[in-house]
C-alpha cells in the first residue's frame, strides 16, 4: 500500500506533483525519506514516458507535471525540459534514473531527510 504521508488525498496528490515538478527543474530537491520515495516511483515512470517523447507520452506527462518555468532564459517549461533535456541524458539507461542520498534528521522534529536527485 501506498504511503498516505499524513494528508487526504488532494493534497497527497498536490505535493507529489510539486515535488515531481521541483525534482525535474532543479534536477535534486531536499525532502523527507518517506516522500523521496514515493516521489522516485512517480518520477522514474515520467521519464520512461519522456523516453518513448511520442505525442500520447507527452500529454500524460503535462497531465502530471505542473506548467511552472523550468528555464528562464529559454522559457522552457518542466514538460520540455524533462522531454528535451532529461530524457535523452537516459536513453541507454534502463531505469534507475534517481539517487536518494541521507543527509540525517530534521532539526525540530528529527524526520530523517534526504537529497533526491536525477544520476548524472
Amino acid at each position: 500500500m501506498a504511503r498516505k504521508l499524513g494528508r487526504k488525498t488532494g493534497a497527497r496528490k498536490a505535493l507529489l506533483r510539486d515535488l515531481v515538478t521541483d525534482l525535474f527543474i532543479y534536477e535534486r530537491i531536499e525532502t523527507t525519506e518517506a516522500k523521496a520515495k514515493d516521489v522516485r516511483s512517480i518520477a522514474e515512470k515520467m521519464i520512461t514516458l519522456a523516453k518513448r517523447g511520442d505525442l500520447h507520452a507527452r500529454r500524460q506527462v503535462a497531465a502530471f507535471v505542473r506548467k511552472e518555468v523550468a528555464d528562464t532564459e529559454s522559457g522552457k517549461d518542466a514538460v520540455q525540459k524533462l522531454f528535451d533535456d532529461i530524457a535523452p541524458r537516459f536513453e541507454d539507461r534502463q531505469g534507475g534514473y534517481t539517487r536518494i542520498l541521507k543527509l540525517g534528521p530534521r532539526r525540530g522534529d528529527g524526520a530523517p531527510m534526504v537529497y533526491l536527485e536525477l544520476v548524472e
